[in-house]
């Protein structure tokens, strides 16, 4: 299984930050997916730094505690789970925000002031 995308990817390199190149087990694109902006307020260092790293593991970082992360069902459920044996209930926060198909809206919703970082590209690649 790769540790990146935990599907077992056969597409060398994985690439969480591009998971339309991702490819499961059987050789076919993942399907289903969503994009999610996650942002989290973790008060304790080890504790930031352990959702940070497992973080990393499911998307792409857009500011240092701003993640963009595009996942089916399966992977939020996990991501999840991750994150709650982590964190202090009564003292962190994390937030999930479905901004939609990464193709459609989870593109058009962003807008930048400054410097715009590029967005995690979408959709089938052709080789």
């Amino acid at each position: 299984m790769c540790s990146k995308c935990r599907l077992g990817c056969s597409q060398p390199p994985c690439s969480v930050r591009f998971p339309s190149t991702c490819r499961s087990p059987r050789g076919r694109f993942v399907s289903g997916r969503r994009r999610y902006l996650v942002s989290y307020d973790i008060r304790d260092p080890k504790r930031l730094r352990k959702v940070h790293k497992a973080m990393k593991a499911y998307g792409w970082p857009m500011h240092y505690s701003v993640f963009i992360s595009d996942l089916d069902s399966i992977e939020l459920i996990n991501l999840k789970t991750e994150l709650g044996e982590v964190i202090h209930h009564g003292e962190d926060t994390i937030a999930f925000v479905d901004l939609g198909m990464p193709a459609e809206r989870g593109r058009d919703c962003f807008d930048f002031l400054g410097n715009a970082p590029p967005l995690p590209s979408s959709g089938p690649v052709i080789v």
